[in-house]
């Protein structure tokens, strides 16, 4: 991800941990969905935050995938407020 060594700057090591997980996920989409969020709002995580961020973050990208572009249900779990500010960084207005 463009970016991601001028973010990182002033992260506490857990931070830059999730941040570079985020944005080298393996596959380029999630790449994309992740890092570019992460990118945008690791700084300003609650402790609260960033341990919702780490579990999805630990889910697979398949499922991850699936669940953010809406082809499959969420599971209950990983059906939390990150979720859907993850859904919403990434939403094109006027789409359905």
């Amino acid at each position: 991800m463009t970016g991601t060594s001028q973010t990182n700057e002033g992260l506490d090591p857990r931070r830059r941990r999730a941040l570079y997980r985020a944005s080298h996920r393996g596959t380029k989409e999630m790449d994309f969905i992740l890092g570019r969020f992460a990118e945008a709002e690791m700084a300003t995580l609650s402790e609260a935050e960033l341990d919702l961020f780490e579990r999805l973050i630990d889910a697979p990208d398949t499922d991850l995938y699936e669940w953010v572009v809406g082809r499959a249900a969420t599971p209950p779990d990983y059906d939390t407020e990150m979720m859907r500010r993850l859904r919403a960084f990434h939403a094109v207005p006027g789409a359905r």
